[in-house]
């Protein structure tokens, strides 16, 4: 059973013994290995703060008006955004990736998987990327981090529950380990119409 430590008083994520990973763009093969050494610039991936929390928001709010990504239908506030992220630290971490430059590309979280103790082994994991960011291996590199934070955390697998339509987060989440283990037939409506949603899953221990 993992240990559940509680939110810090500044609400910062903090994995301990992890330092900042960095990634260069293009994809990744397993937790923490990158086979592509391209020349593109590079990214790193570090816990989130709340200094994050509008940059994350922005990348959140994005999905939630334009895409099934999220069944969220109101856009986030900035002090919903930070109360979220008080709520992901410990072992329910946060992560960003972040350019040279200092920009968010995309964020990644754990989450309980539901609220009753007895499913605490378990976590359901979160990864969105900024639409001018996709396709350079940042989503990739994202859910392979969290994956590998949920394992040092010692929880025993993690859930995806992904619209069946989101194609490319099912292959992510496929390349990256996890099986459909179920769909759930029309159990959301959004943009007026009804959507199913793929389950996925994969056992860390």
């Amino acid at each position: 059973m993992p240990r559940i430590p509680r939110p810090g008083p500044s609400g910062s994520d903090r994995l301990a013994g992890r330092e900042t990973a960095t990634w260069h763009t293009g994809p990744v093969d397993g937790i923490g290995k990158n086979r592509d050494q391209g020349n593109g610039p590079e990214f790193s991936i570090r816990s989130a703060t709340l200094l994050d929390a509008d940059a994350i928001r922005q990348i959140y709010n994005e999905e939630v008006e334009n895409s099934t990504a999220t069944m969220d239908l109101v856009p986030r506030t900035l002090d919903e955004q930070r109360q979220w992220q008080i709520e992901r630290s410990g072992a329910f971490t946060t992560l960003v990736a972040v350019d040279r430059s200092g920009t968010i590309l995309g964020f990644a979280a754990l989450s309980p998987y539901k609220e009753r103790a007895a499913y605490r082994p378990t976590v359901e994991d979160s990864v969105y990327v900024h639409s001018s960011h996709v396709g350079r291996g940042v989503g990739r590199a994202l859910l392979t981090a969290v994956v590998e934070a949920a394992a040092e955390s010692g929880f025993h697998s993690v859930i995806a529950r992904i619209s069946s339509s989101g194609e490319a987060s099912q292959a992510l989440h496929r390349a990256c380990g996890f099986r459909e283990i179920g769909r759930e037939i029309e159990v959301a409506r959004k943009f007026n119409r009804w959507i199913d949603v793929v389950v996925m899953q994969r056992m860390l221990q």
